[in-house]
């Protein structure tokens, strides 16, 4: 073999996989397992329903989702409590990225008294139950500082999941190659260029996933501020049921609501990963 000729390296075939992995690996078998455990949740409910004698009436389900009049489209109050919900979960999640920050970068400071400080507030946050803490700004921290039901809700959601976040941010930025800080270091950037230009950029990729579920996990959580009566999509569903003793009905469209928001999200940062190659 001459210098010029580059080397074919032949390694051997990966072995492949067992038929029973093949088989329930397929999309159509993972469809069709999918929608069986769906199918005997719907029959278990429905039958339960059936023996407590429960008068089923999904007809009426549609005007609380929306409705035609003169004056056109009108959302339902489910969807009301949706957008409600929707726009207590962004700015939460704003917030809550913005204190993660905050939290990661005291904590990656090298700072004794920085790192003190993120690893206090982490070890205080994540060993109180979201519950509690909710209970503790609406009706402890609520009356000293003048903070309404909604924003002792989002403070609540906030603090909560900045905890969270903030490793999130960490294990991202700890994933960059220490060889940016150092090209960085080399060519005369500070630490806050060196982060902004370089780290946080790059960091992205490895915090898209995980951060996705983050999103998820409190719009999901959200839910729990119903118990001090904020207005949101679960709250909407509890007053109607109050109203309609449709037990049954409300709470499986507000669960699917649910389903459906945390779904489309999902679809949407998948093709985000794909379209910036982000597992690359």
């Amino acid at each position: 073999m001459s210098l010029t000729e580059t080397p074919i390296l032949k390694g051997q075939a990966l072995p492949e996989r067992p038929a029973i992995q093949r088989f329930f690996g397929s999309v159509s078998v993972s469809v069709a397992i999918y929608l069986a455990v769906i199918g005997l949740i719907a029959w278990g409910s429905y039958t339960g329903a059936q023996n407590m004698g429960y008068n089923w009436q999904w007809y009426r389900i549609p005007q609380y989702l929306y409705s035609f009049t003169d004056d056109g489209f009108q959302p339902g109050e489910l969807l009301i409590g949706l957008g409600a919900t929707l726009q207590l979960s962004i700015t939460a999640f704003v917030l809550a990225s913005v204190l993660g920050l905050l939290v990661a970068l005291l904590r990656l400071s090298g700072l004794v008294i920085g790192s003190a400080v993120a690893v206090g507030f982490l070890e205080f946050i994540r060993n109180i139950p979201l519950l509690v803490l909710l209970y503790l700004f609406y009706y402890v921290l609520g009356p000293i500082f003048g903070l309404d039901r909604y924003t002792a809700s989002i403070l609540t959601l906030a603090v909560f999941h900045s905890a969270l976040i903030s490793e999130i941010l960490r294990a991202g930025i700890n994933a960059v190659a220490q060889g940016q800080w150092e090209a960085a270091k080399s060519i005369g950037m500070t630490t806050s260029q060196t982060y902004r230009y370089i780290i946080l950029p790059q960091s992205v990729r490895f915090m898209l996933p995980p951060m996705t579920g983050e999103v998820v996990h409190l719009i999901k959580s959200s839910a729990i501020v119903s118990v001090i009566a904020v207005a949101e999509l679960t709250t909407f569903g509890r007053n109607i049921i109050s109203d309609t003793y449709m037990s049954f009905e409300i709470w499986f469209t507000v669960a699917i609501v649910y389903m459906v928001v945390t779904l489309i999200l999902s679809i949407g940062v998948t093709y985000l990963e794909r379209r910036y190659d982000v597992d690359q």
